[in-house]
């Protein structure tokens, strides 16, 4: 589910914004490219094929990537968790396979991006 969708930014012809998105087991930050920025709101069930992790600045994000497919599947009737949020978790290379990441240190529980609404 999409729970927020930060501010859209342009960049000469590149359109991209930043989501936070959640299931059953735990929420991450959502990198939306060109024309998924405007294609989807809170609220919204997404069903993501083919997506990617990717590790930038320190954080975890996902996307759909250029093999990758989102689509609109509902809306807001869902189970979720916004904990925890594995974008707010630093990872560091595991030294054993350069291609696994082990998890470190939990920046915060919450997103820091997208905070929960104060009760």
């Amino acid at each position: 589910m999409l729970l927020d969708q930060g501010k859209i930014m342009v960049e000469g012809q590149r359109k991209t914004s930043l989501a936070l998105v959640a299931d059953e087991t735990a929420a991450v930050h959502f990198q939306l490219w060109g024309i998924e920025c405007d294609a989807f709101q809170p609220g919204d069930i997404i069903r993501l094929t083919n997506g990617i992790f990717s590790y930038n600045r320190d954080n975890l994000g996902l996307r759909a990537g250029k093999r990758g497919k989102i689509e609109k599947v509902g809306e807001f009737t869902m189970v979720f968790v916004e904990t925890p949020n594995m974008s707010e978790i630093c990872w560091s290379p595991d030294s054993n396979n350069s291609k696994k990441f082990l998890q470190g240190a939990v920046i915060s529980p919450y997103s820091s991006i997208f905070p929960p609404p104060m009760p």
